[in-house]
Protein backbone atom coordinates (compact mmCIF):
# COMPACT_ATOMS: atom_id res chain seq x y z
CA UNK A 1 0.00 0.00 0.00
CA UNK A 2 1.46 3.33 -0.99
CA UNK A 3 2.07 6.18 1.37
CA UNK A 4 -0.56 8.27 -0.40
CA UNK A 5 -3.20 5.52 -0.05
CA UNK A 6 -2.42 5.13 3.66
CA UNK A 7 -2.77 8.89 4.18
CA UNK A 8 -6.10 8.92 2.33
CA UNK A 9 -7.38 5.95 4.33
CA UNK A 10 -6.25 7.55 7.60
CA UNK A 11 -7.90 10.86 6.68
CA UNK A 12 -11.13 9.08 5.73
CA UNK A 13 -11.16 7.15 9.02
CA UNK A 14 -10.48 10.29 11.05
CA UNK A 15 -13.14 12.26 9.15
CA UNK A 16 -15.67 9.46 9.63
CA UNK A 17 -14.90 9.21 13.35
CA UNK A 18 -15.24 12.98 13.77
CA UNK A 19 -18.52 12.96 11.86
CA UNK A 20 -19.93 10.17 14.02
CA UNK A 21 -18.78 11.93 17.20
CA UNK A 22 -20.28 15.23 15.98
CA UNK A 23 -23.66 13.67 15.24
CA UNK A 24 -23.65 11.89 18.59
CA UNK A 25 -22.79 15.15 20.38
CA UNK A 26 -25.59 17.00 18.56
CA UNK A 27 -28.09 14.29 19.50
CA UNK A 28 -27.09 14.50 23.15
CA UNK A 29 -27.46 18.29 23.10
CA UNK A 30 -30.86 18.04 21.43
CA UNK A 31 -32.02 15.43 23.94
CA UNK A 32 -30.91 17.60 26.85
CA UNK A 33 -32.63 20.66 25.38
CA UNK A 34 -35.86 18.71 24.97
CA UNK A 35 -35.62 17.41 28.55
CA UNK A 36 -35.12 20.94 29.86
CA UNK A 37 -38.27 21.92 27.95
CA UNK A 38 -40.20 19.19 29.76
CA UNK A 39 -38.88 20.44 33.10
CA UNK A 40 -39.90 24.01 32.21
CA UNK A 41 -43.37 22.80 31.22
CA UNK A 42 -43.74 20.89 34.48
CA UNK A 43 -42.70 23.94 36.50
CA UNK A 44 -45.06 26.18 34.52
CA UNK A 45 -47.90 23.70 35.09
CA UNK A 46 -47.12 23.53 38.80
CA UNK A 47 -47.14 27.33 39.07
CA UNK A 48 -50.42 27.53 37.17
CA UNK A 49 -52.05 24.97 39.46
CA UNK A 50 -50.74 26.83 42.51
CA UNK A 51 -52.17 30.09 41.17
CA UNK A 52 -55.53 28.42 40.56
CA UNK A 53 -55.50 27.00 44.07
CA UNK A 54 -54.67 30.42 45.52
CA UNK A 55 -57.46 32.02 43.47
CA UNK A 56 -59.89 29.36 44.63
CA UNK A 57 -58.96 29.90 48.28
CA UNK A 58 -59.37 33.68 47.87
CA UNK A 59 -62.75 33.11 46.24
CA UNK A 60 -63.82 30.87 49.10
CA UNK A 61 -62.78 33.49 51.66
CA UNK A 62 -64.72 36.18 49.79
CA UNK A 63 -67.77 33.94 49.58
CA UNK A 64 -67.66 33.23 53.31
CA UNK A 65 -67.28 36.94 54.02
CA UNK A 66 -70.17 37.89 51.74
CA UNK A 67 -72.39 35.15 53.12
CA UNK A 68 -71.70 36.33 56.66
CA UNK A 69 -72.72 39.87 55.72
CA UNK A 70 -75.62 39.07 53.39
CA UNK A 71 -78.38 36.54 53.70
CA UNK A 72 -78.27 33.91 51.04
CA UNK A 73 -81.31 31.82 50.24
CA UNK A 74 -80.96 28.62 48.36
CA UNK A 75 -83.32 28.66 45.44
CA UNK A 76 -85.04 25.50 44.39
CA UNK A 77 -85.37 25.40 40.67
CA UNK A 78 -88.58 23.66 39.70
CA UNK A 79 -88.81 23.40 35.98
Amino acid sequence: MSHRAKATLGAAIILSALTIWGVHFQQEQQHETMYKGVLRDDERRRQKMQQREDDFQASQRKRELYESVQTVEKSSSSA
